[in-house]
């Protein structure tokens, strides 16, 4: 596949698209003071999406019926405790893979 200067151009537009709403807001509050209930709300935010993203993975649709995917509930508590204990993303991220790697070869479940 060839790569026309338009392409290169598209990409470069995408990318300049999708960086200005994450960096603008930043920008444009940087030397401002935001009142204390403000920050207070966006203390919030990155637990409502991280609860969002992690809840949906409990749950499969298979037709028209929602099961659950108890491995991932199984998997979620020991992440959770070390989530909790230590408050490092890292090794709670390391801990869930680490976790899950250990059921699917236990468990034969892929």
């Amino acid at each position: 596949m060839t790569t026309s200067i338009a392409m290169v151009l598209l990409i470069l537009g995408c990318a300049v698209v999708t960086w200005i709403p994450r960096v603008l807001p930043f920008i444009l509050v940087k030397n401002m003071k935001l009142p204390k209930i403000v920050l207070r709300w966006l203390a919030y935010i990155p637990v409502c999406i991280l609860s969002a993203l992690v809840i949906e993975g409990f749950f499969e649709k298979e037709d028209a019926i929602v099961t659950v995917q108890w491995m991932n509930v199984l998997v979620f508590i020991p992440t959770l405790f070390i989530a909790l204990l230590t408050k490092s993303l890292s090794k709670t991220v390391i801990a869930g893979v680490v976790t899950m790697a250990g059921f699917r070869l236990f468990f034969g479940i892929s």
